[in-house]
Parts: C-alpha cells; structure tokens; sequence
C-alpha cells in the first residue's frame, strides 16, 4: 500500500531517473505518468505500473496524487504546476523552472496561495562539500568567484533553440549559478555578452556559443561566469572558485580545496549524499519544507539570474534582477 502517490509530467530521460529513485522508497507509489508522446507514455507507465496520459490536464483532474513531478524542456512550463497547486499536491519542478519571469511569478502565486510544498532539482545543494562550503564561507569576506562550464553540445534538438532552452546558460549552467547563490547569497546585478564564433555550421542552432557573465552579489562580491558548448569531440572543464584574502578555496562537488594552506573539516571526505527524491517524500510525510533544499521561490531566484543575464546580452548593458 502506499502512502505516498506521485503523478509525472514528462517522461524523458531525467524524469525516468526521478521515477526510479521514487519507486524504490519505501510506501512510495507512482499512480499515473504524461507524456505528449503516447507510445513514451505508455511504455514507462507500464515499467512503474502507473496509467498513462497524454494530457497533464487529464491526468490532474482525474488520478488522486500526494505529489506532482514536473520534468519537461524549459518552454513546456504552462499549466500543471498551477493546476497542481490548486489540486493541494506537492511539487517537483526540474529546472530550469520556467523561461518567463512572469509565467515563474504566476506559478509561484499558486504554490504559496495554496500552501503546498515545493522543491526544484538543484541538488548540489545536498552535496556535503557544498553544505562544508556554506557555512565555512559565512563568516567570511569574499572578495571574488570564478566559475566555468566548458562541454559538449546535447544532441536534443530543442536544446539548441534559443526560445526553447535559454541556451547553455539558463539549461545547464544555472546548476553552478544555483550553487554560488545558495553558498554565497544574492545576485542584485548581472552584465552578460555573447557570441557565436565557431558554430555557425550547426543546423538550427540560434544558442550562443560564447557566454560571458559578470555578477554582482548582494554583499559587494563580484563573480565572472564563463560557459560554451563547443567542445563536441569531448573534453572540458566546471568548477567553481572563491578568491578571499590570502587563500584561494576551489569548491569541488566530489571534495573542497584551500590553497596555500588546508582545512581538516573543510577539505574532509564528503559524506554520502541524500536521494533527492526520497527527502521529496520525507517532507511530504512530515508535512516540512524545511526539509527541502530548494523551494520553488529560491529556484525561481536562480532563474532570475540566468534571465537576467539573457536581457543584459541583449541590452548591451547591466541590469538588475527581479527578486533582490
């Protein structure tokens, strides 16, 4: 019997691992699965037991659920998290959460209206290095942080479409923006440039390949972001840095490093990492959003940022973000 029942949204890739982790909780039941592809929705629904759909709206207004997983492209965020909402069930939103501030906004006004739980899937912030960096740096003056992702270009076809995925920044990136504001605290202001300079030959793409970003924290601290999917042969390069005075500290998702000197608990072995998803029905049990990592309001946050700097790029100038 379970005492837990989700509902998805989506059931691509990233979705069918949320799915997995879930079913393997104890008490916790997967009722139904949406897919616009019939044939997807019908094949994964009958790996998890669950009925398929094809309409989300279907599906909300039909299947009784405690809880209700969105995992779709960035452009496909319309409805069902409202609908969720108002339904009283709590949300799971993959990021990036939306690629309009208004539509976020909108999505947010239900969720807190309504008083349902919600979590967006930055789970870096349950990394242990990640948590050892928070508090380590909380007392501490920052002068400056240094962040790329260099990669490859996903074969997906709407990735490569600027009005559907946001480019790498607001896709992918906003995984290493996510981290320094949860370590480092606020973005007030963003100054972004990109380029296209060695992708012209990619069929359909309109995403930049060069993407340049200076950040401005609440506290005074500045941040250069740097990221690129054009090394398609493989390779590349993410990390995120903090300059303070006297030490450079490297925050590393699989353990943190001090230079010149070190620090015993800092730089320590990371514990284990929690299941993202069984902390979802923990909380949901329990009836506490202090549980979750990240709330929909703190990962629409990130989002601003990233949106911020897409307005900046095409301004040609700083601007601000929304929510700061």
């Amino acid at each position: 019997m379970s005492d837990v029942k989700a509902v998805f949204v989506g059931a691509g890739g990233n979705a069918q691992g949320h799915m997995s982790r879930f079913a393997e909780v104890e008490g916790a039941g997967i009722a139904a699965i949406c897919d616009i592809n019939e044939t997807v929705a019908a094949e994964v629904a009958d790996k998890f037991g669950a009925k398929a759909y094809t309409d989300h709206r279907a599906m909300l207004d039909e299947v009784e659920c405690d809880a209700v997983y969105v995992s779709v492209p960035p452009f496909a965020h319309t409805d069902a998290e409202v609908l969720a909402a108002q339904k009283g069930c709590a949300l799971f939103v993959e990021k990036p959460v939306v690629l309009s501030m208004d539509k976020g906004l909108e999505i947010l006004q239900a969720i807190e209206a309504n008083n349902v739980l919600s979590c967006v899937g930055f789970q870096l912030r349950l990394l242990d290095p990640v948590n050892r960096a928070k508090k380590w740096l909380a007392d501490k003056t920052i002068g400056m942080i240094s962040s790329h992702r260099w990669g490859g270009l996903p074969g997906t076809p709407w990735w490569r479409v600027m009005e559907q995925s946001g480019g790498q920044l607001v896709e992918q990136t906003i995984h290493q923006v996510d981290a320094m504001r949860y370590v480092a605290g606020e973005v007030r202001q963003v100054y972004a440039q990109y380029a296209l300079r060695t992708m012209q030959d990619i069929e359909n793409l309109t995403i930049p390949d060069s993407q340049a970003v200076l950040m401005q924290f609440e506290s005074g601290a500045l941040a250069t972001l740097s990221t690129s999917p054009m090394l398609t042969k493989g390779g590349g390069k993410g990390d995120i840095v903090f300059l303070l005075r006297d030490r450079v500290f490297e925050l590393g998702f699989s353990g943190n490093k001090l230079s010149p000197e070190t620090d015993e608990w800092l730089c320590a072995e990371p514990e284990p990492t929690p299941n993202i998803d069984e902390v979802f029905v923990e909380a949901i049990r329990k009836k506490d959003q202090a549980l979750l990592p990240c709330s929909y309001r703190d990962g629409l946050m990130s989002v601003d940022v990233v949106l911020t700097a897409n307005r900046s790029a095409q301004s040609g100038r700083p601007e601000q973000t929304q929510m700061v």
